[in-house]
């Protein structure tokens, strides 16, 4: 499978008469728009802001971030089993606007949702500060369920999204990249002298309100899986959960995973990297053993030499995760594990609830239970009353002055297990 992503650069957004794009900014129709995302009868109403990086805004609580693209050519549509068929993705070309977001909120969902700090010391800890972001505020009906209104929240900011990137299908794009990934077989034999690598993404699927979607398809639903880089890349796998925001992978991160794109780097040069399994983050035992079971026999089947392993969230998947290190050491596979830490405030505790031995080379991506003070804002998006009740927030939380001390916890993306986020270390 080949796959081109043109990317185009967006360095402004306005509202204007026509939804287009000219001297890379992207102009949208608000009516033609709200129009289109608001058919669903149970949503009573929903505003669109315009945010740019810099600016005294709060955006809370969050739900989901999602970049703006469309297909060009080739098989598929954007994302598939939701605004476009089940076809596969992953080949063609895919047009993508860089520098802009879609980002969803309301009242909260679920208690695990999160800040966007544009300005202030809350923007340093979110990668999402840096983006001129359309934020869509959507309210429902009062007796709408939790999963009915994450669901219409959901397809808002999914509709959103396809329909601002359908503004790039006609643009020439600034830099087109291509990613290729042959078949299993034609692959091994191409670099014979190299370690095979391979990678295996963990998805949240911890129950309602846990949901990641491949190809529309509930990862709950599914055992692990091969799945080519590239129909990750293009879009085949979304957020639809509300775990801590610290280390949700939102959509946006799903379209944009880092660890694919740094084993694309090297590819050919310090290891012939294989291919990507997906696998899910369950609650029973049997569900762990039998997920975990699969996804080492899957690597060895692969004859990969060399696996990364990426988690999303804690506590209950920390023994999804180790159970994915000790199978795969058993079958003799090196194997490096991407995490964040719940350490406690004074970085004291366990950083993980299960450990193994055979967990010996380990990336941290921050330790979440870290507490911080975000400084008011000019203006909130949202409703900033939810930061007491967040995961990562606590009674008292909120200041008469409108900051805020939260854990990082509830920073979106702050600590994201994908390496999607601004923290990183220093050697002193």
């Amino acid at each position: 499978m080949k796959l081109e992503l043109g990317k185009i650069i967006i360095d402004d957004l306005q509202f204007a008469v026509e939804t287009r794009i000219s001297d890379k900014t992207l102009f949208i129709n608000q009516e033609e728009l709200l129009e289109l995302i608001g058919e669903d009868s149970r949503i009573i109403e929903i505003n669109l802001d315009i945010v740019h990086p810099g600016e005294d805004v709060r955006i809370i609580p969050v739900k989901d971030v999602i970049e703006p693209r469309v297909k060009v050519k080739g098989p598929g549509g954007v994302f598939p089993g939701f605004i476009s068929g089940e076809e596969m993705v992953g080949s063609g070309r895919t047009h993508v606007l860089k520098g802009v977001a879609v980002v969803t909120t309301g009242k909260i969902v679920g208690f695990q949702e999160g800040i966007i700090d544009m300005n202030g010391l809350g923007a340093e800890y979110t990668p999402f500060s840096k983006f001129h972001n359309l934020v869509v505020d959507c309210e429902v009906k009062e007796n709408i369920k939790q999963h009915e209104h994450e669901e219409i929240l959901r397809m808002v900011g999914l509709k959103t999204a396809a329909y601002l990137g359908k503004a790039a299908k006609e643009i020439e794009a600034d830099e087109v990249e291509t990613y290729e990934h042959k078949p299993f077989l034609e692959a091994a034999a191409e670099y014979p002298n190299l370690p095979k690598v391979g990678y295996i993404y963990m998805l949240q699927s911890q129950g309602l309100m846990h949901d990641t979607y491949v190809y529309g398809v509930d990862a709950k639903k599914i055992i692990p899986t091969l799945m080519s880089p590239t129909e990750i890349m293009d879009g085949a796998i979304l957020s639809g959960n509300c775990v801590s925001a610290c280390d949700k992978n939102t959509t946006y991160v799903h379209q944009n995973n880092p660890v694919i794109e740094e084993l694309y780097k090297y590819h050919g040069k310090k290891y012939n990297f294989m291919g990507v399994i997906i696998t899910n983050e369950n609650v029973t035992l049997a569900d762990k053993e039998r997920s975990s079971n699969f996804t080492a026999k899957l690597a060895e089947m692969l004859s990969l030499d060399a696996v990364i392993v990426s988690e999303e969230g804690f506590g209950n998947p920390d023994a999804d995760l180790i159970m994915n290190s000790k199978k795969l050491a058993g079958k003799e596979i090196k194997t490096v594990l991407i995490t964040d830490e719940y350490a406690g405030r004074d970085g004291a505790s366990q950083s993980l609830a299960d450990a193994d031995p055979s967990a010996d080379a380990v990336i941290t991506a921050g330790n979440a239970n870290e507490v911080i003070d975000l400084p008011p804002m000019e203006k909130v998006i949202g409703y900033q009353d939810f930061a007491d009740v967040i995961a990562g927030g606590f009674e008292g939380s909120i200041k008469e002055d409108g900051s805020i001390s939260v854990e990082i916890q509830a920073i979106t993306g702050s600590t994201n297990e994908l390496g999607f986020n601004n923290l990183t270390s220093r050697s002193y």
